[in-house]
């Protein structure tokens, strides 16, 4: 059996990362298995009581918050682990759930990540993730299988490659991070791990989803479901993501879209729902890929405001 590590972030969030703890401690019997979690710069440090609560759980620390990319990768670099399982802190574990990811690499070489079928929380018989279809890169469009249908084993027993994994829960092979890299963290939040699919792709990986492995996730704990932050970076990062993936010619007709379609039916959309103050956060969304590259480590937006 291969070491997994267990990772997970936590910002500002200490009791969800304690139930994701929790349900691990009850859950999980795949064993050799370490935990780590990182504190991503919260108000209040929750490490003095966590490593009295949790002492088999390793934690680092830092002051300020990094992202979901640059949190997890604090942590992978020091992971000893040959299969890395990345969770979000909002989400609790099922029965048998490494066991299932582990053996998908195991049995599939080419396989360099996988996730699990994945159910909204709040209503554990509901699906939020059973795999996602190719991205249409002219819209940066894709859809995700199951979402929102009831589960009744549909999907069931579904082994196999799929176009993108959940970055709320994916098991990596270590080997494929040596080869295709770690997250890139300028995304900060939202379409990195689309970004590292396509970065394991043309490091001749495949990516997998196994459905016999079931997590469930407490969306949109730390950043709402809808705010700011979110609209920020959910369009930042779509035209990001596009630029850093796609050629030239599709770049542009992207762009085209985005600027001409895109745009002009959200801000009519933050109108209708008076939403104004969102008008001005597309648009420095749109503008920061205008003078910035695709590396830049320019986030153009406060992160670390503690909010």
């Amino acid at each position: 059996m291969k070491l997994v590590s267990v990772i997970t972030v936590n910002f500002n969030q200490q009791i969800v990362t304690e139930e994701l703890l929790n349900s691990i401690y009850k859950k999980n019997t795949y064993t050799p298995l370490e935990i780590i979690v990182v504190d991503n710069g919260s108000v209040d440090n929750p490490l003095p009581k966590w490593q009295q609560k949790f002492p088999g759980v390793q934690f680092i620390r830092s002051e300020v918050n990094l992202g979901f990319a640059g949190g997890n990768n604090l942590a992978i670099k020091k992971a000893k682990g040959e299969y890395l399982f990345l969770v979000n802190n909002d989400t609790e574990f099922e029965e048998n759930l490494i066991e299932f990811l582990a053996d998908s690499l195991e049995q599939n070489p080419d396989a360099g990540i996988v996730s699990p079928k994945i159910h909204y929380f709040g209503n554990s018989h509901i699906i939020q993730y059973a795999g996602y279809t190719k991205i249409n890169y002219f819209t940066a469009r894709n859809r995700c299988i199951g979402q929102y249908e009831m589960d009744k084993g549909q999907y069931d027993n579904f082994i196999g490659e799929t176009a993108y994994i959940h970055g709320a829960a994916m098991m990596i092979r270590k080997e494929a991070i040596d080869k295709a890299g770690m997250m890139a963290e300028n995304f900060f939040l939202y379409y990195e791990e689309y970004d590292w699919c396509e970065k394991m792709k043309r490091a001749g990986y495949k990516i997998y989803l196994n459905t016999n492995a079931l997590i469930y996730h407490k969306e949109s704990v730390s950043v709402g479901e809808r705010s700011a932050l979110k609209e920020y970076f959910m369009n930042r990062n779509r035209i990001l993501f596009t630029r850093r993936n796609t050629n030239v010619f599709t770049t542009f007709i992207f762009c085209c879209y985005f600027l001409f379609i895109v745009v002009p039916r959200n801000i009519i959309q933050y109108i209708a729902e008076g939403q104004y103050d969102f008008i001005p956060i597309l648009l420095k969304a749109t503008w920061w890929n205008v003078t910035h590259g695709v590396n830049s480590k320019e986030l153009g937006y406060p992160v670390n405001n503690k909010k």
